[in-house]
C-alpha cells in the first residue's frame, strides 16, 4: 500500500528566489557548432546542449586525460613538480598537428622539470611534453593511454577511447561533448590545487614565451580553464569553465568553423547559463525534511533528509511557486542504516515534474524486539486490508 504524499510548498526555496522558476528548462542558445554541452559544475544538470552525445575526433582535448591522471600522480606524491626529467627522442619527435597542437621545443637528452612539461601541457598544449609525462608516469605511452582508458570508463565517460596520449588523428580516438564536460568537471572537482594552471596566459621555456590557445581567457575574466583543439575531421573545439561568484559552468563546443568561432560560441554559451540559471543550496547534509513512519523498529519514526548538500540550477523568470511532494516507500521495515535510500522528493512547477530526487534515513533504526515486530505485522495487516 502507498503511503500517503505529504504535500507541501517549497517555501524556503521561492523565498530565494528573486525571480520566477520554470518546470522547463530553456532550449537555450543555438550556437554555429556541431554539438555542445552547458553543464552546472556544483549539480551535474545539464542546461543546454545539443548532440551531446555525438563522437567526434577527441584532438588535443586529450590532454585534459593527460592532464588528469598527471594531477593525480602530484597529489598522491607519486612526481613533484620540481622532478627532473630526461626527455626522450620519442617526446621531442612530436610535431604539431595543426595551428592548436604545438609543442614546447624541447631537446632530447635534455633535463626538463615536471613543473615545466605541466606547464607546457595544460598552458600552451604542447605534445612533446605530453608524450614526456606519458612516458614518464607508464614507461610508455602504450601504457598510459591503458591508464587514460581506464580512468574514463571509471570517470563514466561511456563515449570515449582514446588511442594516444596527444590526440594524433585515429579512427579509434573519440570523445563527445557530454563527457568532456565529465571530465572537466572532474578535474576542477578532483585538483583545486592544479586546475589553477589553465588559467594561466602564457608561460616562457628555454626563452620562447608560449601562450596559451584558449583565447576566451583573454576575453571573460570570469573564464579560467580549460582546453582547445582541432582537427580536420572535426573542425574546432573549446571546453571551457567560468564563475561567476558562487556558479560555475563547464561548457563544451564541438565543431566550430574557426578559433574565433569556437571562442565566440563558447562565451555566447557561458552567458546564457549565467544569464538564465541561478544555482541554490536547498539543503544541507544531514538536514531533517521531515519524518516517516518506521515498522518493526525500536524507533517509530526516523529523520529522513539528504547524504550530500542538496543543490539545484533553477531557470529564472518563469512563474513564482514551487510544490513538493515527499514520498516514503512503504512500508519502511526497520533495520535501517543511516543513509539508506527511503524515498523520494518530487519537485513540480505548475504541475509539471522538474525533477526527483532521492531522500535518505538521517538514523539508525534497529528491528524491535519479537513483541514489538508481531505487534507491527498484525497492524501492517489490518492496514493493507
Amino acid at each position: 500500500m502507498r503511503f500517503s504524499p505529504t504535500r507541501f510548498f517549497f517555501a524556503l526555496l521561492v523565498a530565494l528566489l528573486p525571480c520566477a522558476v520554470s518546470a522547463q528548462a530553456a532550449s537555450g542558445p543555438v550556437l554555429a557548432a556541431k554539438s555542445w554541452v552547458l553543464v552546472d559544475h556544483a549539480t551535474g544538470q545539464v542546461l543546454a546542449d545539443n548532440m551531446p552525445d555525438s563522437r567526434v575526433d577527441a584532438a588535443s582535448l586529450t590532454k585534459l586525460m593527460n592532464a588528469y591522471l598527471v594531477f593525480a600522480a602530484l597529489r598522491v606524491g607519486a612526481l613533484t613538480e620540481s622532478q627532473m626529467v630526461q626527455v626522450s627522442q620519442k617526446a621531442c619527435s612530436q610535431k604539431a598537428q595543426g595551428q592548436d597542437d604545438p609543442i614546447m621545443f624541447l631537446d632530447p637528452g635534455v633535463s626538463v622539470s615536471v613543473g615545466d612539461l605541466v606547464r607546457g601541457l595544460t598552458v600552451r598544449s604542447a605534445n612533446d611534453a605530453g608524450i614526456a609525462l606519458a612516458e614518464l608516469l607508464a614507461g610508455s605511452e602504450e601504457n598510459f593511454v591503458t591508464m587514460m582508458n581506464r580512468e574514463a570508463e571509471r570517470l563514466g565517460m561511456k563515449n570515449t577511447h582514446f588511442a594516444n596520449a596527444t590526440g594524433q588523428p585515429r579512427l579509434d580516438h573519440y570523445t563527445t561533448a557530454r563527457d568532456m564536460a565529465t571530465l572537466a568537471s572532474a578535474i576542477v572537482r578532483d585538483f583545486p590545487q592544479y586546475y589553477s594552471l589553465f588559467s594561466i596566459k602564457s608561460f616562457t621555456y628555454n626563452r620562447i614565451a608560449q601562450p596559451s590557445r584558449n583565447s576566451l581567457l583573454w576575453r571573460d575574466p570570469t573564464v579560467d580553464g580549460l582546453k582547445t583543439g582541432h582537427a580536420p575531421s572535426s573542425g574546432y573545439a573549446l571546453v571551457s569553465s567560468a564563475q561567476r561568484g558562487q556558479q560555475r559552468l563547464i561548457a563544451v563546443v564541438l565543431g566550430a568553423a574557426s578559433d574565433s568561432a569556437r571562442t565566440q560560441e563558447s562565451l555566447k554559451l557561458i552567458n546564457y547559463g549565467f544569464l538564465s540559471y541561478d544555482t541554490f543550496r536547498i539543503y544541507t547534509a544531514g538536514q531533517v525534511l521531515s519524518q516517516f513512519r518506521v515498522w518493526k523498529g525500536e524507533k517509530k519514526q526516523v529523520n529522513v533528509g539528504f547524504a550530500r548538500d542538496f543543490t539545484l540550477s533553477l531557470p529564472k523568470e518563469k512563474t513564482n511557486k514551487i510544490e513538493a511532494t515527499l514520498e516514503s516507500r512503504q512500508p519502511v521495515l526497520a533495520p535501517l542504516i543511516r543513509g539508506q535510500e527511503i524515498g523520494t522528493l518530487k519537485l513540480t512547477v505548475d504541475g509539471e515534474l522538474f525533477g526527483t530526487y532521492s531522500v535518505v534515513a538521517l538514523d539508525h533504526v534497529p528491528l524491535a524486539g519479537f513483541f514489538g515486530r508481531l505487534w507491527d505485522a498484525i497492524m501492517l495487516w489490518f492496514k493493507n486490508l
